[in-house]
Parts: C-alpha cells; structure tokens; sequence
C-alpha cells in the first residue's frame, strides 16, 4: 500500500496542471508617493460580495512566489476570489524578492498600514466578505493589522506558519548568522532615531536577511526592537475574528509552531491545523491539503 508522501510524488505532475495559476489581474493603489501592486483573482461567476481571500507574503518577498502563485490557483479551482498583495517594502511597482543592494528604508508595521489600504480598497469596491490570509512574516503582520481593527467586513484570519519571536531567540540568531551582537547595533540604530535622526544611513550593516547592506536607523529598529508583538502567537486572543493556524510538521523555519499556538487555542475562536511532513512553504500538494480545509473553514458559520 502506497504512503501519504508516495502518494503525493506520483499525484504531483496531475497536481501542477490543476493549480496553475491563470492570468490574474494586476491592480494597483498609491501609497505615500508609491505605486503598491497586488493580483486580484476573480473565481468564474463570482463577484467582490463573494469571499474574497487577502493574501500577504513573507520576509523580503513578493506576491507571485510560488507559495502565493499556487494558493491563488487552487483557491480559484475551488472558486473562491482572492487578493494577493504586494508589500512595497519603500519601493515603488516593486517586483521580485526584494535585492539586498537596495537601501533597506522600509519598516516592519508598513505592511500593517497596507492591509488596511488593500482592505478600503476592497471595500470601495463593495467587497463585505474579506478573509485574511498571512505566510510566515506576513502571517505577523496580519495577525497584528487584526488585532488592532474591528472592521467588520473582515470574517476570518487565516495563519500559515506565522513568524514567532522571543528577544532571546532574535539576539542568538543575529549572533549565530552575523557573529556581531544585535543590541550593539540596535543602540546605534535607536541614539539615531532619538536624535531626530531616523533617516540616517547605516552603511555596511546586517540587516534582517542581507548581510553588509545599507539601512536607515529607523528601519533597524523598526525589525529588532523588541516588542512582543513580533510573536503571533501573543496576538491570537486579540483577534476578534475566527482564525485558523496552519503549522508544518516539518518547518524548520518557524519551529514548535504547534506548541506555542497550543495556549491560546479555543475550538470556533482559534484552532489550528498541523499538515503532516510540510515544510514552511506547503510546497507541492500539501498546498492543496491547506486550500481544502480553507475551503471548509469559509462554508462554516
């Protein structure tokens, strides 16, 4: 008898011809002297009243990585609209993952803000049925937009492999991946900020993903000062929505995700799935194991 993961290398072929995704089509707003992009897929026959998923990406990343690609494909062969933006990151039309030679001037909670202007636009359009859904980095800054709104043309938040974060863990990662102590650079980054200086370049420093890259101070702090809003987990109580976790069993990325959504799990309220030997990007058809129990999620009350 053929096991799961067998099951899943031989569907895989059959699997990428049913989710491909199909043109979706670009749509943009303005943003503080930026033009922010995101793919608006429309299911057939459906309209903006329908469920409409607003999808948000990861660490430096964009809204056509295969994760995000692969989860509007599948949501539409289930005919369910979605929405997947692209965070400008201080970038104009930006396009691709984010290149590291470009000076970091862009701040963890301006994802935040631009949910909420994604959210509007929807809502210009008569969009009353908005699920928000978040991978990884994003999944925080969805969880934390959320969190602070009582929209109630937002149903239901939904979770893949959110970010967690503990001070301990930020300050033996940065020290692990740049062999420099974080605090001694966030110091530097925060005396800048508090002198009025939050524009300032901070040349040759590592930052979040790129090493030796240029940052403002304002940003550096933005990303490592420490606030326990960074861990997802912390916000779920918050959430007035319903919201659904996923967690992989196999992430190596965000590790124990399970574990540490565990406390504040209340059946209806927040509930969390593990998808069996999936790593942090769901990739293949354990994308398709997420879309169905979404699928399911959005036909409960």
């Amino acid at each position: 008898m053929m096991n799961k993961n067998m099951m899943k290398t031989l569907l895989l072929p059959v699997l990428m011809v049913i989710a491909a995704p199909s043109l979706a089509e670009d749509v943009r707003l303005k943003y503080q002297g930026l033009e922010l992009t995101a793919s608006l897929e429309m299911a057939t026959g459906k309209t903006v009243k329908d469920p409409l998923v607003l999808m948000t990406h990861g660490t430096l990343a964009h809204n056509k990585m295969e994760i995000m690609s692969q989860l509007q494909g599948l949501l539409k062969s289930n005919e369910i609209n979605s929405l997947s933006i692209n965070l400008g990151l201080g970038i104009s039309d930006r396009k691709g993952m984010y290149d590291c030679a470009v000076t970091h001037a862009h701040k963890h909670t301006d994802a935040v803000e631009e949910i909420a202007l994604w959210v509007n636009w929807l809502k210009s359009r008569g969009a009353n049925n908005i699920i928000l859904l978040g991978h990884s980095r994003g999944g925080n800054q969805t969880a934390w937009y959320a969190s602070e709104t009582d929209d109630s043309a937002i149903k239901k938040v939904i979770l893949m492999a959110p970010m967690t974060w503990s001070e301990n863990y930020a300050l033996e990662s940065y020290q692990s991946r740049y062999k420099k102590d974080l605090n001694s650079v966030l110091a530097t980054a925060q005396s800048l900020v508090n002198q009025g200086k939050a524009k300032t370049l901070m040349k040759n420093t590592d930052h979040i993903y790129c090493e030796n890259t240029t940052v403002t101070a304002e940003s550096f702090v933005s990303y490592n000062k420490p606030d326990q809003r960074f861990n997802t987990p912390s916000l779920l109580t918050k959430i007035k929505q319903p919201v659904l976790v996923f967690a992989g069993s196999a992430d190596t990325t965000v590790k124990d995700l399970d574990k540490k959504v565990a406390p504040y799990l209340k059946k209806g309220k927040v509930d969390l799935s593990v998808i069996d030997g999936a790593g942090h990007m769901f990739r293949d058809l354990y994308a398709e194991d997420v879309v169905d129990q979404i699928v399911e999620y959005l036909a409960t009350e």
